[in-house]
């Protein structure tokens, strides 16, 4: 495996070889049909719904069942629910306070927490465009 280490040396090269240990489980991986993962995706759509824990529950890793979850959006088989996405709350829970600002006859809506530089930028953007 290995050559004897010179006099003049200070290291010695080892040569490893991979190999399975012994008594080490010999494992194929699962393959899961098209109608498991559509059943649970379809279990994911509601947003009250905890991805992780249904995913542990199904016995599943849950960064598969977030992968399978982008596959189906991106495949168009679902879209994301739009409870979910319009006006996300703020920690409290309320939506956060929008400001309406009329530049000609454009209107920006921010969010009444936006920062005096980000607003500068978009107001900048709305009159250069």
């Amino acid at each position: 495996m290995s050559a004897p280490m010179p006099g003049d040396r200070s290291f010695q090269l080892i040569e490893a070889v991979v190999d399975r240990l012994d008594g080490a489980p010999v494992s194929r991986r699962r393959r899961w049909s098209d109608e498991f993962k559509a059943r649970a995706v379809a279990a994911t759509l509601d947003p009250d719904v905890n991805i992780s824990a249904a995913a542990r529950e199904m016995g599943i890793s849950p960064s598969q069942l977030f992968g399978w979850r982008r596959q189906a959006m991106r495949e168009g088989a679902v879209t994301a629910s739009p409870t979910a996405c319009a006006n996300p709350p703020d920690v409290e829970g309320r939506s956060a306070p929008t400001v309406e600002i009329s530049v000609g006859a454009t209107v920006i809506r921010v969010s009444a927490d936006i920062g005096e530089a980000d607003l500068r930028r978009v107001i900048r953007a709305v009159r250069s465009a």
